[in-house]
Parts: C-alpha cells; sequence; structure tokens
C-alpha cells in the first residue's frame, strides 16, 4: 500500500462492549483489556495488525469500563509521532448528537463522526479490539481501491455447519455481496465450494463521504443501528458496489487463524494453543511485531531446585518478573509479576498479571485473575461441586477465580 495513500486513512476500533459471555473477567474491565498469552491485552492484536500495517491515525472507541483500557493504550501505544498527525486516540462516549450512549456498532461510529471528519479521510476502516489475528489492512484496501467498492468487508470462510455463530455474506462469483444473513439458521454457501459460507470478521472499509451518509441516514430511523444488522443490507439492496475480502492472513501457517475469544471456553482454548509445540498462532514473528505496554519487570526467576521441591516449569509460558519458588508450573501461562510460593502444583492454567500463589496449593483447568492471592493450600479445579459453590465456571468446566472470592483450603492447611 502507498505510504501517501494511508495518510488517508482512519481507523476505528470498537472497544467498547460489555463483554458478558466472557463475565467475570470483564467484571472490572472492558473486554478488549482482558489479559491473552501472558503480557498482551486482546486490543493489543488489533492495534499490532493497525501499526504493522501501516496505519497511523486511529481512533478507539470505548464505554464499557474503560479505566484500564484507556491506561494502557496511555502509557503502551505512544509510539506514533504527533508532529506528522499520527495519532492512537481514545474516544469515550461523549453524548455529541443525543443524550444517549452507544446504540450499536453503526451509532458508535456516528456518535463521533464529527472527530472522524476532522482527520478528512478518503477512507474510514472500522475494526473489532476483540479478536486474535494478524492482519495487513493495506492488503484489503489496495483491492477496496481496484474494485471501485463503497464497501469492502473482511471475511473468511466457516463450515456451514457454523454459520449461526457469524454474519453471512452471500456473494457472486467476483465477491460481490447480493446479501447478509445474521446468524442463520443456515446458510447460503460460497459459489466455489458447496461446504463454507462466508462469515463477517467485523472488519469494513468505507468510502468516508457514504459512510457519512449511511450512519446519517441510519441515526433517522428505527433500526438496531447494527453494521451487521443495518448498514451493509440497506447498501447491498440499493445496488451500491459492496464486496467480500477473503482473509489473508498473515500468521504464517497452513491454517488461516481469526479467534473470537468472546467466551471464556473459547478464551481458555486460544490461550492454551500458545503452548503447543507448534501453536495455531505465531507470537514469535519478527517480520510481524506484536506490541504492547510491558512494565519494567527483571527475568524470569526459578528457585528451590531440590528433590520433591523443585521450581521449574514445563510446556509452559512464563512472563517477565515471575518467581515460581520450589513449586511445579506444567502447562500453563504465567502473565507478568506472579509469585508461586513453594509445593505447590498448577496444571493446565492461566495466572494473571500481579497474582499471588501461596504455599501447597494445587490448581488444575482454571483462570486466576489479575491481583488474586490465592491462599495456602488452595485447592481449585479437583472438586466441581465446590468449584462452582465459590467460583465461576464455564460450560467447559474452566474454574474461573476473581479477586474477593473464598477459595475451598484443604483441611490440612486451613488452620495454619
Amino acid at each position: 500500500m502507498n505510504v501517501l495513500l494511508l495518510r488517508d486513512v482512519a481507523a476505528v476500533l470498537l472497544a467498547g462492549g460489555a463483554g458478558e459471555r466472557l463475565y467475570p473477567l470483564t467484571k472490572d474491565r472492558a473486554k478488549p483489556a482482558v489479559g491473552f498469552g501472558g503480557p498482551y491485552r486482546i486490543i493489543d492484536f488489533t492495534l499490532s495488525n493497525c501499526v504493522n500495517s501501516g496505519l497511523r491515525k486511529i481512533f478507539i472507541a470505548t464505554q464499557y469500563k474503560a479505566q484500564s483500557l484507556n491506561r494502557h493504550v496511555r502509557m503502551g501505544w505512544s509510539i506514533v509521532n504527533t508532529e506528522l498527525g499520527e495519532f492512537v486516540e481514545v474516544l469515550p462516549p461523549q453524548k455529541r448528537v443525543g443524550e444517549n450512549w452507544y446504540l450499536g456498532t453503526a451509532d458508535a461510529v456516528y456518535q463521533n463522526l464529527y472527530s472522524i471528519s476532522q482527520e478528512q479521510p478518503r477512507w474510514v476502516i472500522i475494526l473489532s479490539g476483540d479478536h486474535i489475528y494478524k492482519m495487513d489492512y493495506g492488503k484489503m484496501l489496495d483491492v477496496h481501491i481496484a474494485r471501485g467498492a463503497v464497501l469492502t468487508v473482511g471475511a473468511i470462510e466457516v463450515p456451514l455447519a457454523e454459520a449461526r455463530r457469524f454474519g453471512v455474506l452471500e456473494v457472486d462469483d467476483d465477491s460481490r455481496v447480493t446479501g447478509f444473513q445474521e446468524k442463520p439458521a443456515s446458510a447460503v454457501p460460497t459459489p466455489w465450494n458447496a461446504e463454507n459460507c462466508l462469515g463477517s470478521m467485523g472488519i469494513y472499509i468505507f468510502d468516508f463521504d457514504v459512510l457519512s451518509r449511511e450512519l446519517a441516514r441510519d441515526a433517522e430511523e428505527s433500526t438496531t443501528h447494527d453494521f451487521g444488522r443495518d448498514i451493509i443490507p440497506h447498501l447491498v439492496s440499493t445496488g451500491e458496489r459492496v464486496y467480500a475480502y477473503l482473509f489473508w492472513d498473515e500468521n504464517k501457517k497452513t491454517s488461516k487463524y481469526w479467534r473470537d475469544v468472546g467466551t471464556l471456553d473459547a478464551y481458555y482454548d486460544a490461550s492454551m494453543d500458545l503452548i503447543a509445540i507448534d501453536p495455531t498462532f505465531n507470537l514469535y514473528d519478527p517480520e510481524w511485531v506484536l506490541r504492547t505496554y510491558q512494565p519494567q519487570f527483571p527475568p524470569a526467576k526459578f528457585v528451590f531446585n531440590e528433590d520433591g521441591r523443585r521450581g521449574l516449569a514445563i510446556d509452559s509460558l512464563i512472563s517477565m518478573g515471575c518467581i515460581v519458588s520450589g513449586s511445579e508450573i506444567r502447562h500453563s501461562i504465567l502473565s507478568p509479576g506472579v509469585r508461586v510460593h513453594s509445593y505447590c502444583e498448577i496444571e493446565d492454567s492461566i495466572v494473571m498479571y500481579n497474582a499471588t500463589i501461596r504455599r501447597h496449593s494445587k490448581i488444575r483447568r482454571a483462570i486466576i485473575d489479575r491481583e488474586v492471592e490465592v491462599p495456602a493450600g488452595a485447592v481449585i479445579g479437583y472438586d466441581a461441586a465446590e468449584d462452582r459453590r465459590r467460583h465461576t465456571v464455564s460450560d467447559g468446566g474452566v474454574v474461573v477465580v476473581t479477586p474477593g472470592e473464598e477459595c475451598f483450603v484443604d483441611p490440612q492447611f486451613a488452620a495454619k
């Protein structure tokens, strides 16, 4: 993509959703601010895509419990040159056009049209701030311009059986969109593969004048004010040039990787994949840098390597600032600043920022939230009845421990 053309592009990341399906990890923070893969936040992957694509004018529309997200963006994403007109800017709800908070994805952009228009963009790229993938948006913009499209929708091929999880695009042989269905029970397959349909990725490139016109029109009508349910179907029905762009993955793996980590089980499974010998998602590509804010922690440390009391980690991701003292970590992720005291066993688990695990604790198939202090002798993930009585447990059996919850403690350690 021509650098001069990228100066005419503004990106808008929608990061204001409540993330109810990821509760209780979203009890005190917006979904895009939830940690993922050790030091990262979910929003870091879309922001990294923007920077790696050459985009330097980035708005982030926030709403729900956004303080930690705002702080993370301020501390970790001040990497652009403001003197050249570059920015990563948070847009909280301002009620500029009415008395409502954001009513839908389209309304979130409509309420911020004034700020966007000040940059005088020719094109606007609208993105979700809560998916995990790698994509060069510049390539998508090249195709958008070459086709003379007014709207291009990022799309990924999905099996017909999974159609009800997506907004589904119906296209002709040239990938021009002829119809759109929101989470249909049955979907129209693609012209080139009868077993797959095209699911919308929530990635849109608009000509700015068309976006402004459509958002103003939609604001005056009784709709859900959503891009998928309202804006796309209307543009298609009026014969506008709307195209699908098949996801071009920058992950350098055989299969394409795009994950919506919107449920506890999806989040857990995507996290555990990172630990595999050959993970589907590649964190280690120096040509596609994944950026985040990382405090000045010292290196991770493992101590008390004695028989029967070993400080070790196997098949795990251990972040900077962690101290594992005479305990065993197996197939788990420790985020920065985690402390694991002696005689603990942690397996198939995610332990988030600055959590502390006291002596003799046993944790299996669990997510320990930020700043949680697990008491000595705690047993988590071994007794389903005790776990469900004290904590949230996902449909797949993953135990989520958040601050303030009382863990079950093995009776032999309860009095100590």
